[in-house]
């Protein structure tokens, strides 16, 4: 602590951040040894005379402290002072401490959480989140036709214990600054008309000058190190890392493949064509749609080449096999024995040497007698300077192989070990396997592709997703990926992806087991999302007169005349049980600024947003309202719970509103408060939270993945209304893959002849297809309320609603005391 009071405010005249974000700094650069923390520091603050002061003083500071504090410490009790990859002494480790409040390297969670989030979220213990990653403990059983065992009680749950790899510690460097980096994107967007989330606005000077692009620039040339750490615990044997750099001699000498066969979408030399060589340059649409083209070509052929090349570095012997080095040799006597000879009825060929003249198998004849193979001077020569013979040389590369094969498995079962630490942590994840559709998949890349397998299992892929997550700014499922800029993902094929979470939902996606028979589900790219959602736009149709209602918010407010076009749901499938007498029913509101919004429409010229207009439509956030109304009406004539459902909101946070019901409605509104970004992953952490207090008898607790539901556990319903993509939407999907006991129902409002919405929409109808604990309904425009209710509670009941049966329901509750 003395550290950091005397580091802090000398960090913060070189580098202009918050406190918080300084301390983040501090308490990770603490956690390093010294060669290693002087290199974090260097690759913050640069090299400056007044940099390179500070960095020394630190180090020296930090040295005397801990030789100071060494001195005095009492034996068994000076752990806390060793390098972190020293494990620590089992009675280092206070039981009393909450298991999830540490980080997986030991260092406190404030050091990658926003500080808001902290003190938004009442749940958090001392303001500290869970870890990144779970403790260690022995790998998970290999899946079998045994059922599993039932979970350990919290009593006998091993303590948490701190495991890191080598993707834990580059995430929890990166994690300190990403979301500020994408946020500050986001601003210089908008102040320079940038509406293409794809495009970073430039300014071309001979020198760097003081205005916010450039800015931005010097805060990514100063990430360049944290870039350089991730993509060295990310990158598969055999990839270079590259970037976007584009300063003195990176030109010609870069290995960016996206430096010269992608085009700007600002066009060669725009600045001199447009006069703007001294001002911020603006993209020109052809210019773009054919960077957009050059881009998904590329992306496709290098992911198509990491792919293979990976495919073909995997080991050629079974790592698995206590006996593989007599096996690969067996099998390379087999292949010499099998060597081609020459027909004898063929009397004009050549007389040549049989295969066992020119090469000797390894093996013994068959007849058990060794015989000794016949030298020559030239092989007794070659012997005597050194030169290996062939056998030799075959020999010594399977015994490489093979070697090399066992320090793989070694790492995978180090892994594990670190990450699952006993019966019940193994239960979860072989749990969270099946219930995914991995169970099979994953097995199968353990044994047939092991250096993919220890990639993605040292990212988590095959665990559920830690509800410390869900609270924070930014987590490995948060980071972006650029492709032309080099930010990789994790996957072998990971361009193309927006960011880690999406790449690992189609990851998911793309390798399960479907029992449809549908075996790919490949991400569509930017150009078929565009021409699918101008598709389904294109099939909007008048709704069903029947469903008119005057009191529906478009006509009060007088936006337009009439509905606008809508595009009809398919016909309703139930898959899910119906709705039981015991089930929770819950709404999540989103409550981000857009809700409050003039609606307005996007101006495209090809791919190329170039403006807005205004829809004539009402604000999201009033037929949000109208929705709730009536679909709440409608609930409590169906199942009689006339005090009400538990209302919660979401944007950067979630807030409990509380039980709303068609008599205080307009009361409990008056709590609601528009305004921020959307993070869906805290208002559903919050509903969790919220059911499972109520049925907490029959679910347990784990200190990382969070409530996990038992046989007897309700089943929770969810109504989720939403206006627009939440930022964290692939991670809300992902979550909900592996659960069985929530099912959700979605209201997608938007924009009249808007494509983002129904690019949105396509997107929740693939999840939805492979899926079936979600279903959705979208509406644009002026939206007919009746008929969005109508079908919100087919799906959320599961059951076919007759017109009769809806209208029964929509009559006025009984008034309660």
């Amino acid at each position: 602590m003395a550290l950091q009071q005397w580091a802090l405010p000398r960090l913060s005249e070189l580098l202009p951040l918050d406190e918080g974000e300084l301390k983040q700094i501090l308490s990770y650069t603490d956690t390093l040894p010294d060669s290693e923390a002087a290199k974090n520091l260097g690759e913050l603050l640069g090299n400056s005379p007044g940099a390179v002061q500070f960095i020394a003083a630190y180090i020296e500071r930090r040295a005397a402290m801990n030789t100071g504090m060494s001195k005095h410490a009492p034996d068994g009790q000076d752990s806390q002072f060793a390098p972190p990859s020293q494990p620590p002494p089992p009675h280092a480790v206070d039981l009393k401490q909450p298991p999830d409040i540490m980080l997986s390297n030991g260092v406190g969670a404030d050091a990658i959480t926003d500080p808001k989030d902290l003190r938004q979220d009442p749940t958090s213990i001392n303001g500290q989140p869970p870890a990144y990653a779970p403790p260690p403990g022995p790998p998970p059983a290999v899946a079998s036709s045994r059922p599993p065992p039932p979970p350990a009680t919290s009593s006998s749950r091993a303590p948490t214990h701190k495991h890191t790899n080598v993707v834990i510690k580059a995430a929890e460097l990166r994690a300190i600054d990403e979301q500020e980096m994408q946020q500050m994107l986001q601003n210089l967007q908008f102040e320079y008309g940038i509406y293409n989330s794809d495009i970073e606005p430039e300014h071309e000077t001979e020198y760097p000058c003081s205005c916010s692009i450039h800015r931005y620039q010097a805060r990514k040339w100063r990430r360049y190190g944290v870039q350089d750490q991730w993509s060295k615990a990310v990158m598969y044997p055999g990839e270079k890392a590259y970037t976007d750099n584009v300063g003195p001699g990176m030109t010609l000498f870069s290995n960016n493949p996206y430096r010269f066969r992608v085009v700007s979408p600002y066009g060669y030399y725009a600045g001199n064509s447009r006069g703007l060589m001294w001002g911020p340059q603006r993209p020109i649409p052809s210019y773009h749609a054919q960077s957009i083209h050059q881009t998904i070509t590329l992306n496709n052929a290098l992911n198509h080449e990491a792919q293979a090349n990976i495919d073909g570095k995997e080991p050629k012997v079974n790592i698995w096999a206590d006996d593989a080095m007599e096996t690969a040799l067996a099998d390379m006597s087999v292949s010499d024995n099998k060597r081609p000879v020459e027909k004898a009825s063929d009397s004009k060929s050549q007389p040549v040497k049989a295969s066992d003249e020119k090469r000797k198998s390894l093996a013994p004849p068959s007849n058990g007698t060794a015989e000794k193979p016949k030298s020559s001077r030239l092989s007794s020569f070659r012997k005597s300077i050194g030169i290996k013979s062939s056998e030799e040389r075959a020999v010594s590369k399977v015994s490489k192989a093979v070697n090399k094969g066992q320090a793989l498995r070694d790492e995978i079962q180090a892994e594990e070990n670190g990450r699952w630490p006993d019966d019940e942590w193994r239960w979860l994840v072989t749990s969270y396997q099946e219930k995914v559709g991995m169970t099979k998949k994953i097995a199968d890349l353990r044994a047939r592709s092991p250096t993919q397998y220890l990639h993605l299992l040292r990212a988590g892929f095959f665990e559920p997703i830690p509800v410390a997550w869900a609270n924070q700014a930014s987590n490995p499922l948060k980071f972006s990926i650029e492709a032309a800029a080099g930010w990789r993902g994790i996957t072998p094929a990971w361009r193309g992806y927006e960011d880690t979470a999406e790449e690992r939902l189609y990851w998911v996606l793309n390798h399960r087991e479907n029992p449809g028979g549908v075996t790919s589900r490949m991400k569509p790219d930017f150009i078929s999302e565009m021409d699918m959602a101008r598709a389904r736009m294109a099939t909007a149709v008048e709704p069903p007169p029947l469903y008119f209602s005057a009191d529906d918010t478009c006509h009060l407010q007088h936006t337009s005349a009439g509905y606008s076009k809508q595009v009809m749901p398919p016909p309703f499938r139930a898959f899910d049980r119906p709705e039981t007498p015991t089930d929770d029913t819950m709404i999540l509101l989103d409550v981000s600024g857009s809700m409050d919004f003039d609606p307005l429409r996007p101006v495209y010229d090809q791919y190329l947003i170039t403006g807005y207009n205004k829809s004539t439509q009402p604000k999201n956030k009033d037929v949000a309202k109208a929705i709730i109304r009536r679909f709440t009406e409608a609930m409590a004539n169906h199942d009689h719970q006339f005090g009400g459902y538990d209302l919660t909101t979401f944007a950067n946070s979630a807030n409990y509103i509380g039980t709303i019901n068609h008599e205080n409605l307009d009361r409990m509104w008056r709590n609601v408060r528009i305004g921020g970004g959307t993070r869906v992953m805290t208002g559903w952490q919050k509903v969790k939270d919220l059911h499972f207090q109520k049925h907490h008898e029959s679910a347990t607790h784990h200190p990382i993945y969070g409530w996990q539901a038992g046989p007897e556990t309700p089943m929770l319903r969810l109504l989720l209304l939403l206006d627009g993509e939440a930022t964290d939407m692939d991670e809300f999907e992902l979550d909900l893959l592996g659960l069985s006991w929530a099912h959700v129902t979605i209201f997608l409002i938007g924009v009249d002849g808007c494509p983002h919405h129904h690019r949105h929409a396509n997107e929740l109808q693939r999840i939805s297809d492979v899926n079936h604990h979600v279903s959705f309904v979208d509406a644009q425009g002026n939206t007919p309320e009746r008929f969005v209710t109508h079908e919100l509670l087919k799906r959320h009941l599961g059951y076919e609603i007759t017109m009769q049966e809806f209208t029964q329901m929509e009559e006025l509750p009984p008034y309660v005391e």
